[in-house]
């Protein structure tokens, strides 16, 4: 029996689950949060009542520890169910890593080296690498990246139309991320449609607070939303997406706004919440069958980006095979998977209505009509598997 454990770290908190590799069943998972704070916490689920704790956790190594007592006290025990490797989530791997990768003191150097690309995630997963290595000296560590499925994009497709000398010089290109994501919904498309991944062509639609869109070819990206960092591209719970650059430099020459103003203004004020305050799709639909117009407006504007990107995609693919949702919004709200394709029956595009409002949360689910070219499906994803295979594989090599 083999079993990993999946790690995903930031800078004051880290998730964990515990999976048997067979089943891909997840014997236990768990969060510790509130690292370096007064009064940290931490919980551990297991099949029974899950347990959890409040005292101060002074920084990754201490939350490690706590992690694996609360596997001791309450199971299930890791010396019967000992992980044969650890996988850790990465968000950025810059144009360096375009596979999970067996972590040693170099990938250490490297992820820290591209810290500058992901300041907010890349130093904080780094720090439970460190930790995790700490604790699980045994066993092989992995590091899957958010950007990895992404590098196979050809030029075209990542590189910006600025001053070549300062993009190579700043590394500035794009990237892509929700990588884990796109390439587990890939691959879950089309074992569900019985076909080679290999000779379709998809467009996969990750809708979350964070949200993206990827041009799937012969089961390699070849275009995706977002682009030097996760702003670029679909409208999304706080952020912009797409802008006209000059915007920004707009408001800091008229309205005196700093880069630091601009950063939170972009990133953390904007998108649904700064078109109808409020970030949920369901608070947002209710509102608008209430009649409330700034509502509407804000789920219109995030369709008709959908809907361009959805056309672009088609374009770029010559047609799809496949074309499906996963992820918190596009899983769970019907009308935005409608409005995203609404148009598209020129391309093959065809969604039954009954199918998609009645579709099966947790479960692949078909919700084009039977005459559709297209075959349009809403399918869960789950990154931490998709961690723990490629970490399998990484470690088996």
């Amino acid at each position: 029996m083999s079993v990993v454990l999946v790690v995903n770290s930031g800078s004051s908190s880290f998730k964990y689950q515990l999976i048997e590799m067979d089943g891909e069943r997840v014997l236990a998972s768990g969060l510790v949060e509130r690292i370096g704070e007064a009064a940290g916490h931490a919980e551990h689920k297991t099949a029974g009542e899950p347990f959890e704790i409040e005292r101060p956790i002074p920084n990754h190594t201490a939350g490690f520890r706590l992690m694996l007592d609360a596997f001791a006290n309450h199971g299930p025990s890791l010396t019967e169910h000992a992980p044969v490797a650890v996988g850790h989530r990465v968000v950025h791997g810059g144009a360096r890593f375009f596979e999970a990768t067996l972590i040693d003191d170099l990938v250490e150097i490297n992820i820290d080296d591209l810290s500058f690309l992901a300041p907010l995630h890349n130093p904080g997963a780094l720090q439970g690498i460190r930790a995790a290595r700490r604790a699980f000296d045994a066993v092989p560590h992995v590091a899957v990246f958010d950007t990895a499925f992404h590098q196979t994009m050809p030029p075209e497709a990542y590189t910006y139309a600025l001053e070549r000398e300062t993009a190579e010089k700043h590394r500035i290109r794009r990237y892509g991320f929700h990588g884990t994501s796109h390439k587990f919904v890939s691959e879950a498309a089309a074992a569900y449609l019985g076909r080679p991944n290999s000779e379709l062509k998809q467009v996969v639609f990750h809708l979350g607070n964070g949200a993206s869109v990827t041009a799937v070819d012969g089961g390699r990206s070849v275009d995706t939303s977002m682009g030097f960092t996760p702003l670029e591209g679909l409208v999304m719970g706080t952020r912009t997406g797409d802008i006209d650059p000059a915007v920004l430099i707009h408001l800091q020459r008229r309205a005196g706004l700093t880069t630091n103003e601009l950063d939170d203004l972009v990133n953390k004020r904007s998108g649904l919440v700064g078109l109808a305050g409020a970030n949920d799709m369901r608070d947002l639909t209710a509102r608008a069958q209430a009649g409330e117009a700034e509502a509407q407006l804000a789920i219109d504007v995030y369709t008709h980006r959908l809907r361009a990107y959805a056309g672009a995609y088609l374009a770029q693919l010559g047609g799809a095979d496949v074309i499906s949702f996963t992820a918190g919004v596009g899983e769970n709200v019907a009308h935005i998977r409608a409005a995203a394709l609404r148009g598209l029956e020129f391309a093959g595009v065809e969604i039954d209505a009954e199918r998609n409002e009645n579709a099966k949360r947790g479960e692949i689910t078909r919700i084009s009509s039977d005459a559709s070219r297209v075959a349009v499906l809403v399918v869960p994803t789950d990154e931490e598997v998709e961690i723990a295979r490629q970490t399998l594989a990484a470690a088996q090599e």
